[in-house]
């Protein structure tokens, strides 16, 4: 006789009981609080937003489309400073080995 070791080492749980404890996995990891709070922050807002959905994304401290745009612009800046920063090392560097070798650098 063959037993399924995945199926008999735990019992099937009912659908009632797989809500019941993602509804405590929800609990436990604060989210029923977050959801709570940020829906009663949109209801108490006196202008509801046109966009719902963007409020909760900014309340909860997800950023904008436009705070990725700009993230994005600023880490094209500092790869292109970085790039040029590097090449002025290297410029420096075969500079410094030139004198040292005996060389005046120029």
């Amino acid at each position: 006789v063959v037993i399924n070791a995945s199926t008999s080492a735990r019992p099937k749980m009912s659908g009632e009981s797989k809500k019941e404890e993602f509804r405590k996995y929800l609990e436990r990891s604060g989210v029923i609080d977050a959801l709570t709070k940020v829906l009663v922050a949109l209801y108490e807002e006196p202008e509801k937003p046109s966009n719902a959905l963007d409020f909760i994304k900014q309340y909860l401290g997800a950023p904008t489309s436009g705070d990725v745009e700009t993230m994005k612009a600023e880490k094209d800046e500092m790869m292109k400073k970085n790039e040029e920063l590097t090449k002025e090392l290297e410029a420096v560097q075969a500079k410094l080995e030139a004198m040292s070798a005996g060389g005046d650098g120029e």
